[in-house]
């Protein structure tokens, strides 16, 4: 028998540790600093790893797509957040609708290419 799976939790670096940091607690994550340069982020069931750690050619071609329960609701509350006043190198991408479903887009101030989005 396999055994029941109870998350995945990526690893991603971060250009500058303590921008990042503060980006994530604005996006709605919890932060749990398990060291000085790691710290877990949390919200919901969902979580993943910040590294004090910058590689240019990882971060730009790292993506992360997060399922979401409604893609127009959250790109609403993802706008209100303001982001890309607040962080340079923000940006964000609104609503397309695919074959499969619809996704949004969020650069974090890395770079790193977030999706969020729902199936049909």
């Amino acid at each position: 028998m396999i055994p029941k799976l109870k998350s995945i939790r990526p690893f991603i670096g971060a250009q500058n540790f303590e921008i990042s940091r503060n980006f994530y607690r604005d996006l709605g994550f919890e932060e749990v600093v398990l060291e000085s340069k790691l710290s877990l982020f949390i919200r919901e069931e969902i979580g993943f790893y910040l590294q004090d750690y910058y590689t240019k050619d990882w971060i730009d071609n790292t993506m992360i797509f997060m399922e979401v329960a409604n893609t127009d609701e959250f790109w609403k509350d993802l706008v209100s957040l303001e982001l890309t006043d607040k962080y340079e190198n923000v940006r964000l991408t609104p609503v397309r609708v695919m074959d499969w479903g619809k996704e949004c887009f969020l650069h974090d101030p890395s770079g790193i290419l977030w999706h969020f989005g729902e199936f049909f």
